[in-house]
């Protein structure tokens, strides 16, 4: 049997996705900057990819802009927040547990003379609030954050962190990392209080090399991609249609009976967790994200019980996927202070609704099976 149980990684796309990209790439193939019917018809997809996009967001369509993915739209965001506020300040906050494309971006900036304050968290991954109080400062330009980590799940309070941040200055810019709760829950960028927000495509169902940034309407960015000026000169270069389109298509099939997706994706992490976390010294870092299990497996390292699984047809990763290839502890997990055995012993098991409870009884029989083995062979 075969089990894939990556999707915080990526995920499968959509079938009707598949044909909607098919049926552009070969027959409505125009560049959207074309004055002819062909150029037309391929704007419109992007205009419909933005209206099903903002309908589920609650948002207007023209505060939608595309890029190729969660990265982009995240360097985008701060990148152009930055170099558009530079002379008000030059501070910026984000937690210590972002994704890398966050926690790089800030590397980078503070090269360029920027100070970068990293808020820490509590035992469950939670932003220390107060920590954020004391940090603002009247040069602060910036605070990013994400919604739910990609690693342990946790689910921030974003509502809570923006009123924080608007309390003491409504003209610091909140940036909220969303790809991981983007077709999982139900938000409104808006109503959380948030001026800029990424998603990211494939992580959806949608295509790779596909994403968007929410951008507050009459917020000004500065752009980090130059040319043509499309997307109202914010991302200039022709757009890629087809990803485009998809990503439309698989929002609108994600949030569709949203609720009864997710209630079937806790039960399989749920029955996982319980079932798994029974057997002797395995232990869940997991937090609420309906979609994400963080399971230490006491004796055995990470990478070799990821390879031992992989081996009987199921796939998972050793903390977040863009950087399991590469043997190292995570910063989250040192972030909540996990012990030592626990950190070098993490795998992180995420679901999406075409799993199955067979799946799970499978998973959790292979394990029980591979653990006495590998720790004897460990020891």
């Amino acid at each position: 049997m075969e089990c894939y149980f990556d999707n915080a990684a990526t995920t499968a796309v959509f079938p009707e996705v598949k044909d909607l990209m098919v049926k552009i790439m070969e027959e409505d193939y125009g560049n959207p900057s074309s004055l002819h019917m062909k150029g037309v018809e391929a704007e419109r997809y992007i205009k419909e990819a933005s209206s099903r996009i903002a309908k589920e967001l609650r948002c207007q369509d023209k505060e939608i802009v595309f890029t190729s993915g969660g990265t982009e739209s995240n360097n985008l965001a701060i990148i152009g927040t930055a170099m558009a506020k530079r002379r008000q300040g030059k501070h910026i906050i984000c937690s210590g547990i972002e994704h890398a494309s966050v926690s790089a971006t800030m590397e980078f900036l503070e090269k360029e003379g920027y100070e970068v304050t990293y808020i820490g968290v509590d035992e469950k991954g939670v932003l220390k609030l107060d920590e954020l109080k004391a940090s603002l400062r009247e040069d602060t330009i910036l605070v990013s954050t994400m919604y739910v980590n990609n690693e342990i799940g946790t689910i921030e309070p974003i509502e809570e962190i923006s009123g924080i941040i608007k309390s003491y200055n409504e003209n610091i810019i909140y940036h909220v990392d969303a790809v991981q709760a983007f077709g999982k829950l139900r938000f409104s960028p808006k109503k959380l209080g948030v001026d800029l927000m990424s998603f990211s495509g494939h992580k959806i169902h949608g295509p790779k090399g596909s994403g968007a940034l929410y951008i507050k309407d009459k917020l000004l960015i500065r752009p980090i991609i130059y040319g043509g000026g499309q997307q109202k000169a914010l991302r200039s270069g022709t757009e890629n249609v087809p990803a485009i389109a998809g990503m439309g298509l698989a929002t609108e099939l994600m949030y569709k009976d949203n609720e009864k997706k997710m209630e079937h994706i806790k039960a399989l992490k749920d029955s996982f967790i319980k079932r798994v976390t029974a057997l002797e010294n395995v232990f869940d870092n997991s937090v609420e994200a309906p979609h994400i299990a963080s399971i230490s497996f006491v004796g055995v390292r990470s990478e070799v019980m990821l390879h031992s699984l992989e081996d009987k047809g199921i796939y998972v990763s050793a903390g977040s996927a863009c950087s399991s290839n590469k043997p190292h502890v995570s910063n989250v997990l040192k972030a909540i202070n996990l012990p030592k055995e626990r950190l070098e012993s993490t795998l992180r098991f995420s679901f999406c609704e075409d799993n199955t409870m067979e799946q799970v009884d499978y998973a959790v029989g292979v394990i029980e099976g591979l653990l006495p083995m590998l720790r004897k062979y460990t020891r």
